[in-house]
Order: C-alpha cells, then sequence, then structure tokens
C-alpha cells in the first residue's frame, strides 16, 4: 500500500509540473507573435527539420505569417521572414534587437570579440574595429592593392597545377586567408604553410560541423547534451585552438610592441588595451583581443573562401556564363593588366555574377541569431528581453517577386533591360544594422578581384558533363556548405 501511495504521488507530481510548465508557456506567450504550440522541455522540436531547419522556417512563415513564435528547447524564438519583417526588425529597431543570443558552442567567446560577444564591451570592440579595418583599407597600403598583391600569388600556385585536377578548398582558400593574416598581422603564408593549412582546415571544419544537424540540436539543447560524445566536443576544441593560435600572436605582439608606430590591426587593439586601463568603462584583455582577432581571422577566411569555391563549381555548371565572362574581362581589362576596383563600373556582368553567386549560395541562410535588449512592441506584440530574435536572410535572397526564378542561377536578377548592373535592397547577404559584418566591404571587394583575375587568366574546367554537377549543399545550418569537387585550370591563351 505504502508504494502504491508513493507511486500515486510521483505521478500526480510529475502532472502537475506538466500543467504548471504548460501554463507558464500559455501565460508567457499571450501578446507573443503566433506559432505552433511547445511542448514541455522539447518546444517545438517537432516542428523543425534538423537537416534545413530554413525550410521549416519557411512552412511555418507559411502558416503563421512573416512574424511568429518558435520554442528551441526553452528558449522562446521570434523568427522573422520576409523582406518587411526583416527590414524592420535589423534596421527600424536596430537597438533594441542587437544584441547575441548565445551560442553555446562558442562559449569560449563568450562576452569576447565581434561576432558572439553580447557582454558590454561589445559595442566598443565593434565601433573599434570598423574604424581601424576602414583605415587599413584606405590607407597608403589599401585593401585594393593588398588583394591584388595576393592575386599574383594566388594565379601562381593555379599555374603550378599543370592543368591537372586538385581540389580547390585550400588552395583557393590561401588569398583571402592571406588578405586578412596581412590585416591583422602584417604577414602573409606561402601556401604551402602547415600553420596556415592547419588553420584553414580548422575554420573548414567547423564551418560543416556547425551546419549538421546535431550541432542545430546541441545549440539549443546543451544544457541536456554537454556530457555527451559528439561534433560538438570537436567544434569546441577547434575553436579552442584557434583561440590559442590567436593568443600566442598578441603576446608576440606585445613584446614587440611600439605604441607610436602600429604594424597592424593586432597592435592596435592591443595600444587600445593600454588606453582602456586608464579609464573606468569596461576595458580589453588580452583574452579579449584574442577573441577579437580569431573572430576576424575565421570570419575573413572561411566565408570568403567557401563563397570562390562555390563560385567556381556554378561557373562550371553554366559554361555559357563563363564564356561572357571572359568576353566581358577582355574587353575592360585585357590579357595582362591586373584586375582594379574601378573596373566594376564597366563590368556589369561581372558584378552581377557575383551578386546571383552570393544569393544563390545564401551561405548563412538564417542569419546568426539576435537577442531582444529590452522588452519591445512590435506590429503589436511584446517580444520580451531575452527573446531569440532570427531575422532570416534567406526569405529575402529568394524572394520570388523579387527574384524570379529564385531557385535558378540567373545573373540577369541584377541586370536591368540595358544589361547594367541593377541593385536590389533585398540583397542582405551579409546582414544589416548594429550586428552587420564588418568584413562586408573587405569581402565584396575579393570577390570581385579574385573571381575576375583567375577567369583573366584560366579557363574553367570541369572533371563530369556540365549538366551532372549538382549544386545543392551537402548540409545546410549555420552555412549552406558546397559539395566536394575537383576541377582543372587551363591557361588561357
Amino acid at each position: 500500500m505504502a508504494v502504491l501511495g508513493i507511486t500515486v504521488a510521483l505521478l500526480v507530481w510529475a502532472a502537475t509540473l506538466l500543467l504548471i510548465s504548460i501554463w507558464k508557456q500559455i501565460y508567457s506567450a499571450w501578446k507573443l507573435p503566433p506559432g505552433p504550440f511547445p511542448l514541455p522541455i522539447i518546444g517545438n522540436l517537432f516542428q523543425l527539420e534538423l537537416k534545413n531547419i530554413p525550410r521549416s522556417y519557411s512552412r511555418l512563415a507559411d502558416r503563421y505569417g512573416p512574424v511568429f513564435t518558435l520554442y528551441l528547447g526553452s528558449r522562446r524564438a521570434v523568427v522573422l521572414y520576409g523582406y518587411k519583417a526583416v527590414k524592420e526588425v535589423l534596421l527600424e529597431h536596430r537597438n533594441e534587437f542587437s544584441g547575441r543570443s548565445e551560442i553555446p558552442v562558442f562559449e569560449v567567446h563568450k562576452d569576447a570579440g565581434i561576432i558572439f560577444n553580447n557582454g558590454p564591451t561589445w559595442k566598443d570592440t565593434r565601433r573599434f574595429s570598423l574604424t581601424t579595418l576602414r583605415d587599413y583599407g584606405m590607407g597608403k597600403e589599401g585593401n585594393e592593392a593588398r588583394i591584388q598583391r595576393e592575386a599574383h600569388f594566388l594565379l601562381g600556385e593555379l599555374r603550378k597545377t599543370d592543368g591537372q585536377p586538385f581540389d580547390p578548398t585550400f588552395l583557393i582558400g590561401g588569398g583571402p586567408c592571406n588578405v586578412i593574416s596581412d590585416i591583422l598581422f602584417h604577414r602573409r603564408f606561402d601556401y604551402k604553410d602547415k600553420t596556415c593549412l592547419r588553420l584553414m582546415s580548422l575554420f573548414n571544419e567547423n564551418f560543416y560541423l556547425l551546419s549538421t544537424p546535431w550541432l542545430q540540436l546541441y545549440n539549443n539543447f546543451s544544457s541536456c547534451l554537454r556530457y555527451l560524445p559528439g561534433s560538438h566536443r570537436k567544434v569546441m576544441k577547434n575553436v579552442s585552438e584557434i583561440k590559442e593560435y590567436a593568443f600566442e600572436q598578441v603576446k608576440e605582439h606585445l613584446k614587440s610592441l611600439d605604441p607610436n608606430c602600429p604594424r597592424d590591426f593586432t597592435d592596435c587593439l592591443l595600444i587600445e588595451m593600454e588606453k582602456k586601463k586608464q579609464s573606468a568603462e569596461p576595458g580589453y584583455t588580452l583574452d579579449s583581443v584574442a577573441v577579437t582577432i580569431a573572430d576576424l581571422l575565421f570570419a575573413g577566411t572561411e566565408t570568403t573562401s567557401t563563397t570562390l569555391r562555390y563560385g567556381l563549381l556554378i561557373l562550371m555548371k553554366y559554361p555559357e556564363i563563363e564564356e561572357k565572362l571572359h568576353k566581358e574581362i577582355d574587353r575592360v581589362i585585357g590579357p595582362t593588366r591586373i584586375p582594379a576596383i574601378k573596373d566594376r563600373l564597366e563590368m556589369p556582368y561581372m558584378d552581377a555574377v557575383v551578386h546571383e553567386i552570393q544569393r544563390f549560395i545564401n551561405l548563412v541562410p538564417s542569419n546568426l541569431p539576435h537577442e531582444a535588449t529590452q522588452d519591445v512592441m512590435f506590429r503589436g506584440y511584446i517580444i520580451p528581453k531575452g527573446t531569440v530574435v532570427i531575422p532570416t536572410l534567406d526569405s529575402l535572397l529568394y524572394d520570388n517577386q523579387e527574384f524570379p526564378d529564385p531557385e535558378k542561377f540567373k545573373p540577369e536578377h541584377f541586370l536591368n533591360e540595358n544589361g547594367k548592373f541593377k541593385y536590389s535592397d533585398y540583397f542582405k547577404a551579409f546582414s544589416a544594422g548594429k550586428r552587420v559584418c564588418v568584413g562586408e566591404g573587405l569581402a565584396r571587394m575579393e570577390l570581385f578581384l579574385f573571381l575576375s583575375a583567375i577567369l583573366q587568366h584560366f579557363n574553367l574546367k570541369s572533371l563530369v558533363d556540365p549538366k551532372d554537377i549538382d549544386l545543392n549543399p551537402i548540409a545546410i545550418g549555420l552555412g549552406s556548405i558546397p559539395p566536394h569537387y575537383k576541377l582543372c585550370v587551363i591557361p588561357r591563351s
């Protein structure tokens, strides 16, 4: 009888907890945007396709409208879908939604750096980084000169392939990696350098793993899953190794630092750190400087590298587009002069192709998650402080009114009836507002100059029939990951 009483008591206790949980969800959601009813603990997990969460958002937007509420485990999230809602959040409410929601796998970067920082130093770090990067891009040794110089080395490495098949992942990645390394450390790597290859391998592996279903699950249920084996441990190990590399560079810079003659971005950040020691404001530490450097090194290498690699695959799929680019390059630049940014004005087709590559590959489809910094009245709803906010970028880049046949690769999406480049405000590949990518200007420049230089000197040759090339990403999560492939580059006569 005693055992039966205990069993009944436990069942009543469990049922009571369940009812309280459900009641709390209902009570807290009465002024939130509509959305599917969440289950205790797991939230709306069953409404999400972990292999393609962006597609799940699209289906839910069809049902609940452009602003809807989801529960990612116990975390409340408001998803914005479509141009008007996303623009409203990122630009018109830029301050209220400028927080960065926690991404547990990057816990060693928490409250430091630029990308994952949601602490008191974020605004100052971002402001300083933007100003310094702009100064380094516009100075005597500007970014255009850096990229042009690196293009010579990249072309040299491509010539060494002698027309034989090769995997472009790290060869192409060496270009962006050296550009950002020159800005951060005033150094460049040989394309066979073991440290450079190791860094690119870590970046590449993390970007892939962060886009797999397990990491989508882990980042929303980390408190339950952190002690289990899985690829989240590999990502965290890689993140720590990248940070440790940045920390060693910071310490080396500190030893030889001349406050009157900064050599690179790292020196500038260290000088600012020393200035902040005299201020009552939260300042930098060597650790936070290292995280900032690690953020910029990863973002400045992997995103541009992946975009270029995906772009080359697309051009092999559509050789007629590649041929049009060759003709435009021959007409405007010729066979020997290195491409320059001024050429973009006379090369609308190349400009359109670069934009269409970024639109089509949809590199970071759901954006990095934002967070409400205060209670916000938005479209008649109340979004409480601390709510995860997801302004989806793919909903703009794949808008079928702005870009007819969005599933097709069509440079005409960015060309008017006269063949001139046509800007679209829906093009938000770098996000917008307070959390817009700090390296947007550099990335745009690199994509145009590197791609122009490669096509100026080489024809691309696929190892399979172009019609058999599959452009579908092999993983969709944080990023859209291109298929693995090899190609040949044949010198143009």
